[in-house]
């Protein structure tokens, strides 16, 4: 093959079928998808199934922790999860720029196969498009998911209801400091790395310990700020926070500090929100708890009845409003 790509990878013939069968199945190989058919025949799944897609276009392609092959994953497992399902299967297209570096595009793919492991979820269908020089930015990916419900009660963000806690499962603003300071060259953030992860095993593991769980979200563009504001206004009710028990790095503290922003809207990609019955917390932290990615699981406010909007007690002992993110913080971050 060629050491970038052209056109004609994208065209459907011969080069297409390189592309395919030299770079794609090498890394996504398992029986589904190796039948080459136009779709994957998914015979086993059964009872209610929950469905998410996501693309992603993250500048620059990689950066401290992961690249936008591992995200591509993670964020479509997370999505489908938060839903109380079990992800089962992954498709992904590709649309990508001519002229993009082979061993670019080989890395980033290698990077799901990866991802698509450590999450259990293969990779059964996909597609490739090449477009000119300039139509693209380097690479856009999108994939979907879809999974079995395994809970009677799936969660939902119309199902926050007064006297419930609310828990994130880690340090909030990794991941989109990551990528300013990767795309900026910053070198105070060197210590600051992506939190991109599959939670699906965690989420699991929280389902089986507690059962009955209202909500599941994961915080990502417009961070857990925004991503609550949403909550509580489809739930229509007040969420209360406590400034000192959210968890954020010191680097990302520092960081934010330095730059005038606020780890409250930055995104997340490997973190959950899970809001249930205050007398199931203790239950759910420990669950998240024995995950890798949850170890630094915290109980963070409560919801309330009143209006629909989330209030923070300071760290001086005021309350200051959050709302949804206005604007951006910062370009494709995801």
């Amino acid at each position: 093959m060629e050491s970038c790509l052209l056109l004609d990878a994208g065209s459907g013939g011969r080069a297409s079928q390189r592309l395919v069968k030299q770079c794609f199945l090498q890394q996504f190989a398992n029986p589904l998808l190796e039948r080459m058919d136009d779709a994957a025949l998914l015979a086993d799944l059964k009872g209610a199934l929950a469905m998410s897609t996501d693309s992603y276009t993250v500048t620059p392609l990689f950066f401290a922790g992961g690249s936008i092959g591992s995200l591509a994953v993670h964020g479509t497992v997370n999505d489908v999860s938060m839903l109380g399902a079990r992800p089962r299967y992954l498709s992904c297209g590709f649309i990508l720029e001519e002229g993009l570096p082979l061993e670019t595009l080989e890395q980033v793919v290698a990077d799901m196969a990866v991802a698509s492991r450590k999450a259990n979820v293969p990779i059964v269908t996909g597609d490739t498009k090449v477009v000119p020089r300039g139509a693209c930015d380097k690479m856009f990916i999108n994939t979907t998911g879809i999974g079995e419900i395994f809970t009677a009660n799936p969660p939902s963000g119309h199902n926050a209801r007064p006297g419930d806690a609310v828990l994130v499962s880690g340090a909030v603003g990794d991941h989109g400091l990551t990528i300013m300071g990767s795309r900026e060259g910053l070198s105070f953030l060197t210590d600051v790395a992506t939190d991109s992860a599959p939670l699906n095993h965690m989420v699991a593991e929280i389902l089986a310990a507690v059962g009955d769980v209202h909500v599941l979200r994961d915080p990502t563009r417009g961070g857990l700020a925004t991503t609550l504001t949403e909550i509580a206004e489809q739930s229509q009710v007040g969420i209360e926070l406590d400034e000192t028990s959210i968890p954020v790095h010191e680097a990302v503290r520092n960081g934010c500090s330095f730059l005038g922003l606020d780890p409250l809207y930055l995104a997340n990609e490997g973190k959950c929100i899970c809001i249930l019955p205050e007398a199931k917390a203790a239950d759910a932290l420990a669950a998240m708890r024995r995950s890798p990615y949850g170890q630094e699981a915290v109980c963070v406010g409560r919801v309330v009845a009143g209006r629909p909007q989330v209030t923070l007690r300071t760290r001086i002992g005021g309350q200051r409003l959050l709302g949804m993110l206005e604007g951006a913080q910062l370009p494709r971050i995801c």
